[in-house]
């Protein structure tokens, strides 16, 4: 997606060979008009699929999986990571190890709002090494529901969350694709020149 490639390079912060921070646009403060093109995209990329439901998890995914759930016109669920007085029982829980944060969560969804005939696409605003991501499709496959796949706006292919994801047999459909953050550049992947693997 070439709009959302060029804001990583005009507002993208490299921190590290390993973190790079886009609280301008997606994060922190949000470019509206950009989230909503990532919906109108997602929806593109999963077309002729049914989807009953969106799920993401708090706070970063919201922005990105209510554009995407908008446009679909189904309901977008969130996943918890703070405790909730009002939700205590009878709910989803994984837990989820933050990259970023460096530090493990418990995420919950409330059994009301899945069932087994769900099916559901999984947005998340950036994929490292899988974790989030697998953490949902457990509570995903708690429900019974299926997953239909995986709406990724930044993926960071220099760790192995996209390769864990496809060994497990699930789709990922990842918006723009980073193949390095070394020497505080950002490289993307040239999808045209990769290789498939074998």
């Amino acid at each position: 997606m070439k709009r959302l490639q060029d804001k990583v390079l005009q507002e993208g912060l490299v921190l590290s060979d390993r973190v790079l921070k886009v609280d301008s646009f997606l994060n922190h403060q949000m470019d509206p008009v950009l989230m909503k093109e990532i919906g109108e995209e997602f929806v593109k990329r999963y077309d002729g699929e049914r989807i009953t439901k969106v799920l993401t998890i708090e706070s970063s995914g919201i922005a990105p999986g209510l554009m995407t759930a908008l446009v679909l016109n189904v309901p977008l669920i969130f996943a918890r990571k703070q405790k909730s007085l009002t939700l205590r029982d009878d709910i989803f829980v994984e837990k989820v190890y933050s990259f970023t944060k460096q530090e493990t969560n418990e995420v919950t969804v409330s059994k009301k709002f899945l069932s087994p005939d769900d099916r559901v696409l999984i947005i998340d605003d950036f994929l490292a090494n899988g974790e989030a991501a697998s953490g949902l499709a457990r509570i995903v496959e708690q429900a019974g529901a299926a997953v239909v796949g995986f709406g990724i706006v930044i993926e960071k292919s220099f760790q192995p969350g996209r390769d864990h994801l496809l060994a497990a047999g699930y789709r990922v459909e990842s918006l723009v694709r980073v193949a390095s953050l070394e020497d505080g550049t950002v490289t993307f992947v040239d999808e045209a020149q990769e290789v498939p693997a074998e």
